[in-house]
């Protein structure tokens, strides 16, 4: 017997009879040999999928490899296209903020310090939503965060709300 889920839940998607689920996005460390022109296989790869646009990078170099880390606004597209070029992978969840309503990096950061949560890395989204800074963020713990934020009156962003040509 599936137990009846109450009327509350069901008039509001994001919250389930679990608890709050943030909105998230999935982002992909792709790890590459430290050599020119790597980034560029990456990115041409992606690019030429009519299913998935970049919409966020940042590359973190060490002497013989780097690692990219990229949201899409496809992640099963990007996922297929990764394992079948052979590329190694791996996937995190990760929440996008958009900073809008009178918020700013410090209010988000302070926000997050006051349920001591740690962010583990932050970067920002290469398009702006709605003409507001947006940044993709690796916390502690999400749905925490997720809930902190959005009683803050932070816009969340989850992978249906990327831009799609």
């Amino acid at each position: 017997m599936v137990p009846e889920i109450p009327m509350s839940y069901a008039s509001n998607p994001l919250q389930t009879a679990h608890g709050y689920d943030a909105p998230c996005v999935t982002q992909f460390s792709v790890f590459l040999d430290n050599r020119v022109g790597k980034l560029l296989d990456v990115v041409e790869t992606l690019n030429a999928h009519p299913y998935t646009q970049i919409c966020a990078l940042s590359v973190h170099e060490a002497s013989d490899y780097a690692v990219v880390r990229i949201i899409t606004n496809g992640s099963d597209a990007t996922r297929d296209i990764l394992k079948s070029k052979r590329f190694p992978f791996s996937e995190k969840e990760l929440l996008i903020v958009e900073l809008v309503n009178g918020h700013d990096l410090a209010s988000l950061c302070l926000c997050l310090l006051s349920a001591e949560l740690n962010i583990h890395f932050a970067y920002p989204l290469l398009l702006k939503m709605h003409g507001a800074p947006t940044i993709a963020l690796a916390v502690d713990d999400i749905t925490l965060a997720g809930q902190i934020l959005r009683r803050k009156e932070f816009v969340l962003l989850g992978e249906a709300d990327l831009p799609h040509d």
